[in-house]
């Protein structure tokens, strides 16, 4: 049987275009909106909730028509502050279930269910911004006189080796994270005008906090920045020029485990006093911050030895990080400084091991705390998988989205899985993503969270942890334009990772991360590529901070098939498609402008400059020639729609 047009249309959120609040308060009443194409098949339609614990039909009816699209409607005051539903439309001889996946014809679980969640602590600047992560040793640097020397000191059996800046980075067994480059909070400082200019209005930067390391994930003290940084004055002079200019900043922790010379830990002795350490000495009054065993040994982070776990079954450890006044992630939100979120290391690991597992509670409880100090504060999970559960509006805001972000657009874009290519079978496939699978990555991500936090997922390519896209010759300067694309106009915020606007240098080796730490080439001017690079990054960067439908707009997939893919960003007046091929041949893409209720011209150009040749079927769809490897991003509006 055909199936009937009108199905495609289907579509609600919890958006401003679909509910009347998408950030209730508990107890308020909340406008629900369905909408469709108008149709005779329809004669009933539902909202199907669950309300403290027992289902609830709310009949809708139609609110108004608009564009040859019917809207239904239903008011509900929300009682529990988690109010998962569905929709029930009713035809002569069906029901259809309709949830963030999508159309069904039988009941549903509510896996997939819309979510309004009452009370939620959403940081909303966040949709507004765009992040730029910087690794600190490798951006600029700002003062000479804080630099590393070479053997200033030894850490691990090795020497700190000062490097020129325009050295590329060692791999791991040359200079074991002590090759610096001496970038600084300084030299972000110096270069503030320059990321302005590119358009950016947020920067993460990796950990700043005392640590002997180039990557510093393994920390000495969280309680001061690194003197070679900068030190405390470095980072608050850093956030007063940043709020000046109504930037913000996120910055990283790994609270999940110190470095092994950790004034708390101090194994090796070589930058606190033996005394103030817990290792080998069973009355340190640090001693259960860690998983000690009878004969002395300790739980560590994958079993590295310099990265003893810590353990959240302590009350005094929690204490310390996370609920006095004056604890760590306290301190670095509240005044003088005002940081303006946290991007938790390893989060998937932390506060959990096969000893204790508290992992839910400790995340619960940080959320709880941190949002007392700041309610808009950005609270970040660095996960690569699956963390659907983690992401329910009680726990993290957002995760670094590898899941529904990184890892299916590299992949679309010719790289290997991030997590198949660990495994030597898997990473022998010659297999490639199709359009179909990347929709399907993309919308189970997204459909197994909140919709409020699709709009806050930390969406990224590129990052200190993973190879650059543009270094890995299986991705065609075509592929990795398109996804970039993808990734400025997916939901969520996106990341620039720094370096990646003007192609900064590095090597595609598997599992060696010195790969992507390169130093910034501040001669990029002098360039061509470099020039041209950093120039689309700015088309992209200003269409996505300026169009409304990109910020905070509703989502739908509306093609997957071969290699090529087109979804919608739209709000009730206008709708901004993305088409992306992979293809290896020109395509045919139908936009259906039917269902967003919307006409215009044939635009002569993209949102990016790009010309454009496409005409209209029978049907009222906007037929796109896409040539092989090709990706545009079209606006069309509706000047008089009846919401303006």
């Amino acid at each position: 049987m055909k199936r009937p047009e009108w199905l495609e249309s289907v579509c609600s959120d919890t958006t401003f275009n679909f509910v009347s609040n998408p950030y209730p308060k508990k107890f308020e009443a909340v406008t629900f909106y369905l909408r469709f194409r108008k149709n005779n098949d329809v004669s009933h339609v539902f909202l199907r909730a669950r309300e403290y614990g027992v289902e609830g039909l709310h009949e809708m009816h139609v609110a108004f028509e608009e564009k040859g699209l019917v809207y239904y409607s239903v008011e509900i005051t929300i009682r529990d502050p988690f109010f998962n539903y569905h929709f029930y439309l009713v035809t002569e001889n069906a029901v259809l279930y309709y949830n963030q996946k999508g159309i069904s014809d039988s009941i549903p679980s509510e896996e997939f269910d819309f979510v309004l969640l009452a009370g939620y602590a959403a940081p909303k600047w966040v949709k507004d911004t765009v992040f730029y992560q910087i690794f600190p040793d490798r951006f600029r640097n700002g003062r000479p006189n804080l630099n590393v020397k070479s053997g200033e000191y030894s850490y691990q059996g090795f020497e700190t080796s000062e490097e020129d800046w325009n050295t590329p980075a060692m791999e791991y067994k040359d200079g074991h994270n002590l090759d610096f480059r001496n970038g600084d909070l300084y030299g972000i400082i110096e270069k503030l005008d320059y990321l302005q200019d590119l358009g950016i209005n947020g920067i993460y930067l990796n950990p700043i906090f005392v640590s002997p390391s180039t990557h510093k994930y393994d920390a000495l003290d969280y309680f001061h920045i690194d003197p070679h940084l900068g030190g405390d004055e470095g980072l608050q002079h850093l956030i007063e020029e940043l709020h000046k200019r109504g930037m913000r900043l996120l910055l990283d922790i790994s609270i999940n485990h110190t470095s092994s010379s950790a004034k708390w830990f101090n194994r090796g002795a070589e930058f606190f006093p033996k005394s103030e350490g817990a290792y080998n000495d069973r009355n340190s009054p640090y001693r259960d911050f860690y998983f000690f065993y009878d004969d002395n040994t300790y739980a560590s982070w994958f079993g590295v030895q310099t990265m003893p776990q810590l353990n959240y079954t302590s009350e005094k450890l929690r204490d310390i990080i996370y609920r006095n006044p004056d604890s760590v992630l306290k301190k670095w939100l509240s005044p003088p400084y005002g940081i303006d979120g946290w991007r938790f290391d390893v989060a998937d690991c932390m506060a959990r091991n096969e000893i204790a597992d508290v992992h839910e509670e400790v995340l619960r409880e940080i959320r709880k705390e941190l949002k007392g100090v700041n309610e808009e504060a950005y609270l970040v999970a660095e996960e690569w998988a699956d963390c659907s559960l983690d992401l329910q509006g009680d726990r993290w805001d957002a995760t670094m989205n590898y899941f529904g972000c990184g890892r299916p657009v590299r992949e679309f874009a010719g790289a290997k899985d991030l997590y198949l290519e660990r495994n030597d079978v898997l990473r022998s496939l010659d297999i490639r993503l199709t359009a179909r699978q990347f929709a399907d990555r993309v919308i189970q991500f997204y459909a197994r969270i909140p919709c409020p936090l699709h709009l806050l997922q930390f969406n990224l390519l590129d990052s200190h942890d993973v190879i650059r896209l543009h270094t890995i010759a299986s991705v065609s300067p075509a592929a990795l334009q398109a996804a970039l694309i993808i990734q400025f106009t997916l939901p969520g915020t996106p990341s620039v990772y720094y370096g990646d606007e003007i192609s900064i240098g590095g090597f595609d080796r598997r599992r060696e991360d010195a790969g992507c730490r390169f130093s910034f080439d501040w001669d990029w001017a002098e360039k061509p590529k470099s020039v041209k690079t950093r120039a689309f990054y700015q088309k992209l960067i200003a269409l996505r901070r300026q169009e409304e439908a990109l910020r905070e707009g509703s989502f739908k997939f509306v093609f997957a098939e071969g290699f090529t893919v087109a979804f919608a960003r739209f709000t009730r007046k206008e709708v901004i498609f993305t088409i992306a091929s992979m293809e290896d041949e020109e395509r045919i893409v139908p936009l259906p402008l039917a269902d967003f209720g919307v006409e215009g011209k044939v635009p002569a150009t993209d949102c990016l400059g790009s010309p454009i040749l496409a005409d209209y079927d029978s049907a009222g769809s906007l037929k796109i020639r896409v040539p092989a490897g090709k990706a545009f991003v079209v606006k069309i509006s509706s000047v008089d729609c009846l919401y303006q």
